[in-house]
């Protein structure tokens, strides 16, 4: 069994009973302490976002905007340019969800570098839970935005490789979640193996260097996640399938 963490600790100790009784309401199996690490982690950062959020909106200002604001007007102005750029018309309707994903992964992605926190993307069921999400996501608004004509997005442009197309569409669109999930899983994965391996070898000086390099990759794969899922949204509501 893994080591808890200390928030996984006090979070067993806490709502174990409660988590058990959901398990077992999901006829799931249950055990003295069911809150994993991966899930404790995820609950860290959807409470530090709510509380973000909570104070942004709080403390929204126009004559005196504070530090909170300024870095989320600056994170939803990006969001806005890039959902611009990629989705086109209407992609404003988006910047809610793409905004909580990205920010979502990225802390994520950055646990891994505070001592007594780890990374839950670093656990392949992370990753594939964002995936389906953003696979749901995108559909959902490809079906909103073109009804039933969404369906021509497998089909293709001649009607009589229809039956030749169709399953290879799907299969790519499945793959798609197996792409997000491999892709953010292995990276952090891999980058906290290295990690622990050179701190356990040397721990003083040369594991900086890969923490380093643990950073720029944790902020380059929330970027690439969320570059692919702007682009999943803008072929789903595209209009000229």
């Amino acid at each position: 069994m893994p080591t808890q963490l200390l928030f996984t600790r006090i979070l067993n100790a806490h709502f174990a009973g409660l988590a058990n009784g959901v398990l077992s309401a999901l006829h799931l199996h249950t055990s003295p302490a069911p809150i994993t690490n991966e899930l404790a982690m995820e609950l860290l950062v959807f409470f530090g976002l709510l509380a973000y959020f909570i104070i942004v909106r709080a403390t929204l200002s126009v004559e005196t905007p504070g530090a909170v604001q300024h870095v989320a007007e600056m994170t939803h102005g990006f969001i806005l340019e890039q959902g611009e750029s990629i989705i086109g018309h209407g992609h404003e309707r988006f910047a809610s969800y793409l905004t909580v994903l990205g920010l979502f992964i990225l802390i994520a992605n950055l646990m891994g570098l505070v001592p007594g926190l780890e990374s839950p993307t670093a656990n392949a069921v992370v990753p594939l839970g964002f995936a389906l999400t953003t696979f749901i996501y995108y559909h959902y608004h490809g079906i909103r935005s073109n009804g039933a004509g969404y369906i021509k997005q497998f089909l293709g442009p001649v009607w009589w490789l229809y039956w030749l197309l169709l399953p290879i569409e799907l299969i790519s669109h499945c793959a798609r979640v197996l792409s997000l999930t491999v892709r953010l899983y292995a990276n952090m994965f891999a980058g906290d193996l290295v990690t622990l391996a050179f701190f356990s070898l040397v721990p003083v000086g040369i594991p900086l260097i890969f923490l380093g390099l643990h950073f720029g990759v944790a902020i380059v794969q929330a970027y690439v996640f969320l570059l692919l899922a702007m682009i999943y949204l803008s072929l789903a509501v595209a209009h000229d399938h």
